[in-house]
């Protein structure tokens, strides 16, 4: 295997790797490669589906980060053990220089190379992997005072790239940059339940909350013969002709990946239980329509 260290400029490379840690802090950027760039060929850089991120994944790392871009690893420096004591036998830390290939997202402009410290999986021969020469999508954030240099948001914000997941990122950032993207919701309150005139005929209503303060709620209602329907309304006003959010849409990522599992006691406007025992259906019916929230790296 072509030594991945270049040892005539390996000190300057170290000193510099040293710096990017103290900088960054040794805990806050030591990140970890997604698994499957483990044993994956240059010939397929783009993980299969089985080991791409999820629409949850995506939001979650955009959300948090400053900066998304497509770079491409033109450098990599091995951090001899004593250097990272901290790291385990079948990882190895390394310092990353890469070039901006397409910046997707970012609060100001940045240079054409990027600096990063990450911690990869080795080999199945025990080798550090051969990055260079390959892109890759990073969600990261600006260290201030140091252009050039940036901080992943999380042990796994970093992901082979190919024309796949571009797009998936790509549509994931628009669908943020709309004006009227739904805010981040934190609880359930002011759930009511009513019977209809019929007998199996019912309409629930709960008000969700949200880090805003902007009014979102959901509506199910119940008729004879029929099966249940739900949806979810953004405004002041209850509309009983909502559908639900459609998959991968931000409002569903907010409902499926942060309404609470069940209807705590105090959210209730009622204290009848048998409305009580419907409204808990109603919820549990909504939760298993959205589906869950999967994540394999966030």
């Amino acid at each position: 295997m072509t030594d991945i260290i270049h040892k005539s400029h390996f000190p300057r490379a170290l000193r510099l790797a040293t710096a990017a840690l103290a900088s960054l802090g040794l805990v806050a950027c030591a990140t970890a490669l997604p698994s499957q760039v483990r044993g994956e060929s240059l010939q397929t850089n783009e993980p299969g589906p089985e080991a791409s991120p999820t629409y949850a994944d995506i939001v979650t790392y955009a959300l948090e980060a400053e900066l998304v871009a497509i770079v491409n690893i033109d450098d990599q420096t091995v951090f001899p053990p004593e250097r990272a004591p901290d790291v385990t036998p079948d990882r190895v830390r390394l310092y990353l220089e890469a070039l901006t290939r397409n910046l997707l997202a970012s609060p100001t402009g940045v240079g054409e190379s990027l600096i990063f410290v990450t911690d990869v999986d080795r080999e199945a021969d025990g080798d550090p992997p051969a990055l260079k020469r390959r892109d890759f999508v990073i969600f990261a954030n600006l260290v201030p005072g140091r252009p050039g240099e940036v901080r992943l948001v999380s042990s796994r914000a970093m992901f082979a790239s190919g024309p796949a997941i571009e797009g998936r990122v790509r549509s994931v950032l628009r669908q943020l940059a709309e004006n009227d993207v739904p805010p981040a919701v934190t609880g359930v309150r002011d759930v009511i339940s009513v019977p209809g005139n019929l007998v199996g005929e019912s309409e629930t209503q709960m008000f969700v909350e949200t880090q805003s303060g902007a009014p979102i709620s959901m509506t199910v209602v119940r008729r004879p013969g029929l099966p249940p329907q739900w949806g979810v309304s953004l405004g002041e006003i209850v509309d009983v002709t909502a559908r639900p959010p459609e998959p991968d849409t931000v409002l569903w990522y907010r409902l499926a990946c942060s309404l609470p599992d069940e209807l705590a006691d105090d959210a209730f406007l009622q204290s009848d239980r048998s409305a009580r025992t419907r409204a808990r259906e109603d919820y549990a019916f909504v939760l298993a329509d959205l589906g869950p929230c999967e994540r394999r790296f966030s």
